[in-house]
């Protein structure tokens, strides 16, 4: 087996980030969960691949669902502590998405790779070799910050005081673009993770070049409400207009 000698700065958060994953309130559990296990309707005994699978959050769900699933992570770290929160069953890989070489061809029904493709700096590998695993009729399910609305360092939130408007600012879209990301800006020089920005016809483009189409697109919402105050109705308004998450569901090209 190849074994990929790249570092990931996940690693750099793991145990904050499984921290985070612990609480009721957050996205992952409130937004996308949810959301996600209504449309990949993970059935007993169907085979589910997670890339980007952390420390097995999803995974653990879709096993729950009845799925026989495999996670991927290129952080040591996250996989260490999947393999110690999950069921025994779930079989873990420390290993790059962009080379699935421990995998079989046409080996998973169901891929999802939830907020880590932008995370990934050659997603065209991966997508390769998600057509070399994918099962005939499977599916891929890929979950996003929405590219057209949170781009890194490139996008706020602001607030026009003349319309009692909360708006979402937009400063750059079409380009191509890598950030890296302070997972806790109050604490000077703490641990950054790197994230990719790329418009969405990058990724549908990509998709067609190696044999996929998109064949779902749904645009998520935050569940949260602000507290009274002036600005809640505008904030409030703004949650339930502008998507924070996007889904893709992919299917092999006929």
């Amino acid at each position: 087996m190849k074994k990929s000698t790249k570092n990931t700065s996940w690693d750099n958060v793991a145990h904050w980030y499984d921290t985070l994953l612990a609480g009721n309130d957050t996205y992952q559990t409130r937004v996308i969960l949810p959301n996600l296990l209504r449309v990949m309707a993970v059935k007993k005994g169907e085979r589910v691949l997670e890339l980007g699978c952390g420390q097995g959050f999803f995974t653990q769900a879709f096993y729950k669902e009845g799925g026989e699933v495999t996670g991927v992570d290129l952080g040591k770290d996250l996989i260490a502590i999947a393999k110690r929160q999950s069921p025994k069953e779930i079989k873990y890989f420390a290993h790059s998405a962009e080379d699935l070489s421990m995998l079989a061809d046409k080996s998973a029904d169901k891929i999802a790779l939830v907020l880590s493709l932008q995370n990934i700096e050659a997603p065209h590998k991966v997508f390769k070799e998600c057509a070399r695993v994918l099962a005939p009729g499977g599916r891929i399910f890929i979950v996003l910050n929405h590219p057209a609305f949170r781009i890194p360092k490139s996008s706020s939130w602001g607030y026009d005081e003349s319309t009692k408007t909360q708006y979402r600012r937009i400063d750059r879209y079409m380009s191509e673009a890598k950030a890296d990301i302070e997972m806790n800006p109050s604490k000077k020089d703490g641990p950054t993770t790197t994230s990719f920005h790329r418009p969405l016809q990058y990724y549908f483009k990509l998709l067609n070049n190696n044999g996929f189409a998109v064949t779902r697109l749904e645009e998520w919402l935050s569940h949260r409400e602000s507290e009274v105050g002036p600005r809640k109705a505008a904030e409030d308004r703004a949650r339930r207009e502008i998507p924070l998450f996007m889904l893709l569901e992919v299917g092999a090209l006929k």
